[in-house]
């Protein structure tokens, strides 16, 4: 008999929106014995039937719903069915964009709560970050070979998210040839490399293809600064779009090293893109007091926001940052800000860009929106899934 999870009274009305978590504050009991991921029926406090999780007693999530279908099973035939579904956006967003790496699975928004899987080429790259998902492992990478049978599997679940599951950090090859060092792959008419093995995430930023993309639109002989640079895609992007000049700044010699390589692999003129190992907030302080300026600047920040009582704190790196971005600017210069913090609001992330000019004494007109791109969607059921936003701000 299947282990079911009760709710407490009044607690069932996200459930019935089809949100997919259970907070461990809903839970009235468990009627039966649940091992750490294991699939658990949910009912709401009359006992009536509502959905099929994955139990997870460490976490403040302590259910994340695989299935609202009373009769569908959680074995290797329903991931297969997922992959199928997903890879139906996937093979549409390839072709229109000519793409050979994606965003296979985004978790919740794929129906399949903490996996994310990352097509790179011939390579899958996978993430396990609940423990249902680690619990089904083994039927996932069944499922996987099913699917895609000439795919290598890497797994990079990694991630410190993990310990809040009660799980281990893996790494390591799962199923076929090991990753070379640095994998080619194309976006956007761009050749990029791609390290499956060290690199940040799952190898690459896909999420910000779009944004990349769209930094063209704005490069054309401006002098460019490329801030948290990791491997250069927006300064590749940025060259391709004719700017006069970019600098790229990072904390890690190796990504830059990469950018490096990923200039001179689209054959753009090397003399025009320069790399700086350098604490950024640091850095455009420095430059703010030479009087040093700048034409366009692109500020894509790791995540500053890993639980709301940080967000206080992240409102304000993120002020000081763009305003000091803003300082660096000349009149009519572009600003490509970024927050990828799930935890930050847009109109919030809005609103900090628009008191960081006022105490940098500057006036902005929002230009555009970005937000992460089309392999990354956003169920409407779980908002959350919208991490990614961005906005080009013309500073004068």
């Amino acid at each position: 008999m299947t282990v079911r999870l009760i709710l407490a009274k009044g607690r069932e009305k996200s459930l019935l929106r089809r949100h997919p978590w259970i907070f461990s504050g809903a839970v009235a009991r468990l009627e039966g014995k649940a091992s750490r991921g294991e699939t658990i029926d949910v009912c709401d406090s009359q006992g009536k039937w509502l959905a099929r999780a994955a139990w997870s007693p460490d976490s403040q999530i302590r259910a994340r719903v695989w299935s609202w279908q009373p009769d569908e099973s959680i074995d290797i035939a329903f991931f297969i069915r997922r992959l199928q579904a997903a890879q139906q956006l996937r093979d549409w967003l390839a072709e229109r964009d000519n793409l050979d790496s994606y965003r296979l699975i985004a978790g919740e928004s794929d129906g399949l709560p903490g996996v994310t899987i990352d097509r790179f080429g011939q390579f899958l790259v996978l993430q396990l970050l609940s423990a249902g998902a680690e619990y089904q492992r083994a039927a996932l990478i069944t499922a996987l070979q099913h699917c895609y049978p000439d795919c290598a599997i890497y797994d990079r679940s990694d991630v410190a998210v993990r310990k809040k599951e009660g799980l281990p950090l893996t790494q390591g090859p799962v199923l076929g040839e090991i990753p070379p060092p640095l994998l080619p792959i194309t976006e956007h008419g761009m050749k990029l490399l791609v390290d499956i093995e060290g690199g940040h995430k799952t190898g690459y930023y896909l999420d910000q293809r779009d944004s990349r993309f769209a930094t063209r639109r704005y490069a054309e002989g401006r002098r460019v600064l490329n801030c948290f640079s990791y491997t250069g895609g927006f300064a590749v992007s940025a060259l391709i779009g004719g700017c006069r000049e970019v600098i790229s700044v990072d904390t890690s010699q190796a990504a830059l090293d990469i950018a490096r390589q990923n200039v001179a692999l689209n054959h753009l003129d090397e003399s025009k893109a320069h790399y700086l190992r350098d604490d950024v907030f640091k850095l455009l302080r420095t430059w703010r007091d030479k009087g040093e300026k700048f034409d366009l600047i692109v500020m894509d920040p790791p995540k500053f926001v890993e639980n709301k009582n940080q967000l206080a704190g992240a409102c304000r790196g993120y002020k000081d940052i763009n305003m000091l971005a803003m300082q660096l600017l000349n009149p009519g210069g572009m600003l490509l800000t970024f927050s990828c913090s799930g935890l930050m609001p847009t109109d919030l992330f809005q609103k900090i860009i628009a008191d960081a000019a006022v105490d940098a004494h500057r006036d902005v007109q929002f230009i555009e929106q970005f937000r992460q791109a089309a392999d990354h969607p956003v169920i409407a059921s779980y908002p959350e899934g919208l991490y990614l936003k961005g906005f080009a701000c013309r500073v004068i």
